[in-house]
């Protein structure tokens, strides 16, 4: 009989891993609760050996094992995966997907079953527990099943749950936020370089600049605008310098490049 409690992640690349260390480490399971399958046997044994977890030698065993399936699998794998476990797949097992541009009816049109099916975006940062992700309910998911899904998704961060319509928007915005601010980053240290500072230094300023701002936003009761306010003195240094931003279009770069990643995350899913 297979226990309920049990999880079992298909995938033990960086996000399966980030995601099984923080549900350790928050509680949320024990590692007695918690398995994992992967093709790649290198880096299903290292998880093993740094967590502590059961490694499964098929897919397939995992899935008959575990009633919480987490597919922390590549995109292009997504329909190998689901053909492979499809016979195993039960009533009472509720399927996640952190697939990025696979969407449910993917997945339900695979394995044919009437089933709980929760697809999720989460972002890089849940690798240091600092991530946010996005929960979209499939047809069957009921709120015991979201509270599930956001429980293990909660141990690396924060969550919110969308339409999965919003999901090419969620992948745009902080699915591939990372990049954006990493970009940002490294145009911020080059430009410390420029004015002069070692870029050893420039790069901690940059980075603790960033974290500083971020945590500040998000715990202060403040908007943004009141924020970026408050640091803007009439004639002072961050004025001219958020006046070249205004000159140079920054509102406008940003909102096209948005678009941009949305509108490739619509194309990726129409070529599931």
């Amino acid at each position: 009989m297979t226990d309920k409690q049990n999880a079992g992640f298909i995938g033990a690349g960086n996000m399966g891993t980030a995601l099984v260390k923080g549900l350790i480490e928050s509680g949320v399971y024990s590692k007695e609760q918690l398995g994992a399958a992967d093709m790649d046997t290198s880096a299903l044994k290292r998880m093993a050996e740094q967590l502590g977890v059961k490694s499964y030698s098929s897919n397939s065993d995992l899935v008959r094992q575990c009633s919480t399936v987490v597919l922390s699998v590549k995109p292009q794998n997504m329909k190998d995966v689901l053909e492979e476990v499809k016979d195993g797949i039960r009533d009472d097992h509720l399927i996640i997907s952190i697939a990025a541009g696979i969407p449910l009816r993917m997945i339900h049109d695979v394995l044919k079953r009437d089933i709980p099916l929760i697809r999720v975006m989460p972002n890089t940062p849940a690798l240091v527990q600092k991530g946010v992700s996005a929960l979209a309910a499939g047809a069957f998911a009921t709120q015991k099943h979201m509270a599930i899904a956001r429980a293990i998704f909660d141990a690396v961060g924060d969550t919110v749950e969308v339409e999965e319509t919003m999901m090419d928007a969620v992948t745009a915005l902080s699915g591939s936020g990372p990049g954006y601010v990493f970009r940002m980053m490294e145009c911020m240290v080059d430009a410390g370089a420029g004015v002069g500072l070692e870029r050893e230094t420039a790069l901690l300023l940059v980075i603790q600049t960033f974290l500083g701002a971020a945590h500040l936003a998000k715990t202060s009761e403040h908007s943004l605008s009141h924020l970026r306010e408050m640091v803007t003195s009439p004639g002072g240094t961050t004025e001219a310098g958020l006046g070249m931003f205004d000159k140079m279009g920054l509102e406008e770069t940003i909102r096209k490049a948005v678009e941009a990643a949305c509108n490739r995350s619509v194309e990726l899913g129409k070529n599931d």
